[in-house]
């Protein structure tokens, strides 16, 4: 009686399927790896925001390397789309954006031939966009307004300085590499400083910046259409 229920019960039980073992490793794969950059992300905005006046400095290595800290209303290098409805409209962008990412990495992550590097391209674009959206969500609500003369303030008793999806994006590295200026018989900007490079970012900016660098370096590898084994006939 008792091996006739065994052997019902190993006839019932279904193996889990190599495929679905290895999505489940990449998919594992990817939430680390978001989780990872908008952890990192998180901390030293923290850091910079409840440390740093606003333009206030730190050096990392000698004057082409620093921590210097700004706000800007959104988008990634300081750039920014003016005025209350253009930082609402930009950051609704932002969070259609995020869910078509997170389809298509879902999506991608089914394919039985689902490119390693091109998951983690995508991962890290959509934890750098993730990292923003936090910024413009709710930094807004939990701190006052930094400015040249005060540290923001966490939780402060007066409330945050802006409403929901209003918050301000922190940024902090700094790499002035060269700063000289333009030859007096450069056309336009003669005489003018010239620095490289300018832009402030963060680390939600840097893993989108690398994640599409990745994308458009190795784009041939990552979308190549791979055989399928089953459909390949052999000619004798």
């Amino acid at each position: 009686m008792l091996l006739r229920h065994r052997n019902q019960h190993n006839r019932n039980f279904i193996p889990c399927k190599p495929a679905n073992v290895a999505i489940l490793r990449i998919l594992k794969k990817a939430v680390v790896i978001i989780f990872l950059i908008l952890l990192i992300d998180q901390v030293v905005k923290f850091l910079v925001k409840t440390n740093l006046h606003m333009g206030e400095s730190q050096s990392i290595f000698g004057n082409w390397a620093l921590i210097q800290f700004t706000e800007n209303e959104g988008m990634a290098f300081g750039m920014k789309l003016g005025g209350s409805f253009g930082k609402l409209f930009l950051s609704l962008f932002r969070i259609i954006a995020v869910g078509i990412i997170g389809w298509w990495l879902y999506k991608i992550t089914k394919e039985k031939n689902a490119s390693s590097g091109l998951i983690i391209s995508i991962a890290l674009i959509l934890a750098g966009a993730l990292g923003n959206i936090l910024d413009s969500a709710f930094y807004g609500l939990i701190f006052n307004e930094s400015s040249y003369m005060q540290v923001a303030v966490l939780f402060p008793p007066e409330g945050g300085y802006a409403g929901f999806l209003h918050g301000k994006v922190v940024d902090m590295f700094y790499f002035p590499v060269i700063q000289t200026h333009y030859p007096s018989w450069f056309p336009f900007y003669a005489g003018e400083e010239f620095i490289f490079f300018r832009p402030i970012f963060n680390v939600a900016d840097s893993a989108i910046t690398v994640g599409v660098f990745m994308l458009i370096i190795f784009q041939k590898k990552f979308f190549q259409k791979k055989d399928n084994p089953e459909s390949v006939k052999t000619v004798e």
